[in-house]
């Protein structure tokens, strides 16, 4: 509750709320599209992060990538705004905030192949049995991040439960996706990865790329 009511007292603020404006992604006219072209100053190749919190991985891999685009996602409401202030203080032009659910803007509104790389970083594993259907992986979502992804587009997953892990990869092993051998940037990034990194817990996370059709 104390967190709450510090991120409201942040939020009143007239100069968060400008930070916030400057990143925040207010879909509008075709309800059903999001257009990387119109959101941001230039065209590049676009990543995105689903359920990015706090922003401590995608802040700092847009700073450190400035030719490319970064889209952040945040459902929650009170987490969007405050991600919203810390992603316009940061003042990047490659960096913007949209409040949304992460299955509808991939299963929806993002056009076939337009997204370099997707960061999917500790997804609420919903633990109870009768919630597993609330859970964000599934073979529909999976067949729109694969369409959604451009050819030789990178997709990235970590989580700390194990049965979820096997869940999650099971079902990308059986789509169009490859595995990679690569480091998934965002494992020991994020604050949850870091955290569960300093408890020593186990992360499971791979790396999966668009096969190029030849």
């Amino acid at each position: 509750m104390a967190r709450l009511r510090k991120a409201a007292k942040v939020w009143r603020r007239p100069e968060a709320q400008r930070a916030a404006g400057s990143v925040l992604v207010q879909p509008g006219g075709d309800v059903f599209t999001i257009d990387a072209g119109a959101i941001f100053a230039s065209r590049a190749p676009l990543e995105v992060e689903l359920g990015a919190g706090k922003g401590d991985f995608i802040v700092a891999r847009a700073a450190e990538f400035p030719d490319r685009n970064f889209l952040a996602v945040e459902l929650s409401a009170i987490v969007s705004r405050m991600l919203a202030v810390r992603c316009g203080n940061a003042d990047l032009p490659n960096l913007r905030v949209v409040r949304m659910d992460g299955r509808t803007l991939v299963n929806l509104m993002l056009a076939p192949e337009s997204v370099s790389a997707y960061h999917i970083y500790f997804p609420d594993p919903w633990p109870k049995e009768r919630h597993h259907k609330h859970r964000l992986f599934t073979p529909h979502f999976v067949a729109s991040l694969t369409r959604t992804l451009v050819e030789g587009g990178a997709l990235y997953v970590a989580t700390d439960v194990a049965e979820y892990a096997r869940e999650i990869f099971a079902m990308l092993d059986a789509s169009e996706l490859v595995a990679s051998s690569e480091p998934v940037p965002g494992q020991l990034s994020t604050g949850f990865g870091r955290k569960f990194a300093a408890s020593g817990k186990t992360v499971y996370a791979r790396a999966y790329r668009k096969t190029v059709v030849k």
